[in-house]
């Protein structure tokens, strides 16, 4: 089987993130990609003198920055092939996550480690051709949408077909990371419902999926080897 395709490798990530993001917020309270949402809460609850009550908004925000640092330090020193490695770092701290939710610890640690599996996916995919998309949070995708529509308007008004389409395409393109996104936080729901201990279960296995799947040379690639 080859590598999956750059749309499908980001269509597969934005269900996660989706995912991932709405287990936070059902079972923590807390976003855990969304950080605008951390940031404005933060700020919200800054203003009242709540320290206490936004520290779970600011953990998030702390590790999911520290997790793309180490995603991107991840990038450059596996210089290669670095996907399978940072699915595999992603997945290991949603498995890790699996096994100590049944044991009583607080939901603060589990907070700081999805908020980082969050930022080491982020850095996983940034761009489709010459799209940029935004893996864990939609803000920037539904914007760039709006602006592919608008230029696919004005490009048919001066009878630009080939520039039309372009545009159309791209916007098709970020719609679909963004359904992808939307379905994961919709699927969460039911897992979250039914087996909360387990509920992380779906995503690391479609990591673990994607870091074999990713890993495995073309097969021209491997005949050539000596």
């Amino acid at each position: 089987m080859p590598p999956p395709s750059e749309k499908t490798l980001a269509m597969c990530l934005a269900l996660i993130a989706g995912y991932v993001d709405a287990c936070g917020l059902r079972v923590f309270g807390t976003y855990v990609s969304f950080m605008s949402g951390n940031t404005t809460h933060t700020g919200v609850l800054l203003g009242r003198r709540q320290l206490v009550a936004a520290m779970p908004f600011l953990i998030a925000i702390v590790f999911f920055v520290g997790g793309s640092f180490v995603g991107v330090w991840l990038n450059h020193w596996a210089v290669r092939r670095p996907r399978p490695l940072l699915f595999t770092a992603v997945a290991t701290l949603l498995g890790s996550m699996i096994v100590s939710m049944h044991y009583s610890i607080h939901p603060r640690i589990w907070i700081a480690m999805l908020a980082m599996a969050m930022g080491v996916m982020n850095t996983t995919l940034s761009q489709i051709e010459s799209e940029s998309v935004s893996l864990t949070f939609v803000t920037g995708n539904l914007s760039r949408i709006g602006r592919h529509l608008a230029l696919a308007l004005k490009s048919a008004l001066v009878e630009d077909a080939d520039s039309s389409h372009a545009h159309l395409r791209h916007a098709f393109l970020l719609s679909s990371v963004w359904l992808a996104v939307l379905s994961g936080a919709v699927l969460s729901g039911t897992a979250v419902a039914y087996f909360p201990q387990w509920m992380l279960l779906p995503p690391f296995l479609l990591l673990m999926a994607l870091a074999v799947m990713t890993g495995r040379r073309p097969s021209a690639a491997r005949d050539s080897r000596p």
